[in-house]
């Protein structure tokens, strides 16, 4: 039995059949030849203690990723996403960022919180030459050619922060942080500026408490007892992560209010404020570059933005979270620059880009890989917003090293050619290292 007839394959037949196979291999080569993706790590920590404000910030990544694709990409290519979670465990983040960079061969990383996880991590990008936009504030003395600062330094939140604080007749100074690098430093950094205003050291109490501290009665009640004297008092808080929950509660069960004695945070904004009765905390403070109650049309935008991507009305924005639009916004344009997304390229192309932030005004990248941001001081409302009770007539420029430490004072860096220094001392004329470890 013939299984195939002969009548079957008419010339019709076979011109039809070949040019169908001739279309499957075009359609085919076609797939084939789809541009190679731009993978853009994301190194923040899902579970753990910093969880509670880390996992927004992947998930604004997502987004920024997700509209940009709509854009086109980048340079006719469509970029990817690659999640890792290193687990609020800070070796642990010099491990994923390895496996970024190595395995899964990402272009550029956003990602970390604390400075412990940024130190952690950046041997690996200084040695794999990799990049990554770093969006929360920090202690400063350091500048990397290799990570782009767009959190705030020192001087854009701690030292505006004391000054408004000066400015409302504060005499005595409680700085309170989590023991790790950034409350340490940046508290060195405070009490040297306050020593210099003529503060005594009488009049500054230092404390430090571990990561997810949760026993805060013993700390509250010391606090009220050194506001007791009849000086007004402040606390200066970098108190980080999950452990804000039980200090804030504590404050509000010893009855410490505002009006007694004022809490100035660096490290609380509306994700934070956004799981706790917020009642009680009425009338104290934070200070950050950007608040969701900004009133701006950019601001409007991407609230509506983030609200429709994540599918939750009820969720906020927070500083953080334009520092990445920011920096993601400044990674773009400079990729589009340089026709590239090599490193070395993407470096030179970044300085002097400005991209708008969502106050209404421009951030700049400088050329130590930090940038100009505005200082807002803002006062805790009942629904958890804040209400922008100060801020600067001007975008402050980010310094890498403190003005206020001795061995600090004398440096600045430069990435661009022919410096390319992080820590140049200006008195001696030269460069201290290539990397600020």
């Amino acid at each position: 039995m013939d299984l195939f007839p002969r009548k079957f394959f008419t010339p019709a037949s076979v011109r039809c059949l070949a040019l169908s196979l001739l279309l499957s291999l075009i359609s085919f080569g076609a797939r084939s030849q789809d541009p190679e993706p731009i993978r853009v790590g994301v190194l923040h920590s899902l579970s753990g203690t910093m969880a509670i404000s880390e996992t927004t910030l992947k998930d604004t990544v997502l987004m920024l990723i997700e509209q940009q694709n709509a854009r086109g990409g980048l340079l006719g290519r469509p970029l990817e996403a690659v999640v890792v979670d290193p687990a609020s465990d800070w070796p642990l983040f010099a491990e994923k960022a390895r496996e970024l960079l190595v395995r899964e061969k990402v272009d550029v990383v956003f990602g970390c919180w604390t400075s412990v996880s940024r130190k952690s991590v950046l041997p690996v990008f200084e040695e794999l030459n990799g990049l990554l936009f770093y969006p929360v504030q920090y202690e400063g003395e350091e500048s990397s050619r290799n990570v782009f600062y767009t959190g705030a330094a020192p001087n854009q939140q701690a030292i505006p922060a004391v000054d408004y604080l000066m400015s409302q007749g504060v005499k005595r100074w409680v700085l309170a942080g989590t023991d790790y690098v950034y409350p340490r430093t940046t508290n060195k950094i405070l009490q040297a500026y306050l020593e210099q205003k003529g503060v005594a050291s009488e009049d500054i109490l230092v404390n430090y408490t571990p990561f997810g501290h949760s026993d805060w009665q013993s700390i509250v009640a010391e606090i009220k007892r050194f506001g007791s004297t009849g000086a007004k008092t402040a606390v200066v808080s970098t108190v980080n992560g999950d452990a804000n929950v039980p200090f804030y509660k504590e404050l509000a069960n010893q009855g410490v209010s505002a009006t007694d004695i004022p809490v100035i945070a660096f490290s609380v904004g509306e994700e934070e404020l956004s799981g706790i009765d917020t009642a009680p905390l009425v009338g104290h403070l934070a200070a950050w570059n950007y608040f969701m109650s900004v009133e701006d049309d950019a601001n409007f935008d991407f609230i509506d933005q983030w609200l429709a991507f994540i599918g939750d009305d009820n969720r906020v924005t927070n500083d953080p979270m334009e520092a990445h639009y920011i920096g993601f916004n400044m990674w773009a344009k400079a990729v589009e620059a340089a026709q590239s997304t090599d490193s070395d390229a993407v470096q030179d192309a970044i300085v002097g880009v400005s991209v708008p932030n969502l106050s209404g005004g421009m951030a700049t990248m400088l050329p130590n890989h930090h940038i100009t941001k505005p200082v807002l001081i803002g006062e805790i409302l009942d629904d958890g917003q804040f209400q922008v009770v100060w801020e600067t007539p001007e975008a402050v420029a980010g310094d890498a090293w403190s003005d206020y430490l001795p061995g600090s004072k004398d440096l600045v860096a430069d990435w661009r050619a022919p410096m390319r220094c992080g820590n140049y001392q200006q008195d001696e004329k030269r460069c201290l290292a290539e990397s600020t470890e």
